[in-house]
C-alpha cells in the first residue's frame, strides 16, 4: 500500500532550530532525481513550496516533495540524525533496493 512519507519529531525538531537561526521559517524539501553513484540520488534542499507539492506538516513546520518525487518515497521516513561523522536529514526508504554508503542515491 502506497502511504506518504513520514517525518519523525526529530526532523520537525531540527528544522524549528534551523528556522530560529534564521529568523524566519524554513521549508524543507525532499525530491529525488536520477544520478548519483545508485542511480536515483536525493535532494534535501531549504526552499519554498509549489502548488502541487504534498506538505507534510508538524511542530508548525513544513516539509514539501513534489508529485514527481512523491511515488519514491512511499511508506518513507524522514529523519534527522547526528553521528560521528556529522549531523543530517536521511532518508530511510523502504523502496530502494540498495544504497551506496553516504546514503544520498539508491536503486529500486
Amino acid at each position: 500500500m502506497n502511504l506518504p512519507p513520514r517525518v519523525t519529531d526529530r526532523a520537525f525538531t531540527r528544522l524549528a532550530e534551523i528556522a530560529e537561526d534564521a529568523g524566519q521559517p524554513q521549508v524543507l524539501r525532499v525530491a529525488v532525481s536520477g544520478g548519483g553513484c545508485s542511480g536515483f540520488q536525493y535532494e534535501i534542499t531549504l526552499d519554498a513550496p509549489e502548488a502541487e507539492d504534498l506538505v507534510l506538516a508538524g511542530q508548525g513546520q513544513q516539509v514539501v516533495i513534489d508529485p514527481v518525487s512523491l511515488p519514491f518515497l512511499s511508506n518513507a521516513v524522514i529523519d534527522f540524525t547526528e553521528e560521528l561523522i556529522g549531523a543530517r536529514f536521511v532518508i530511510e526508504n523502504p523502496n530502494a533496493a540498495s544504497s551506496c554508503g553516504c546514503g544520498i542515491s539508491f536503486s529500486m
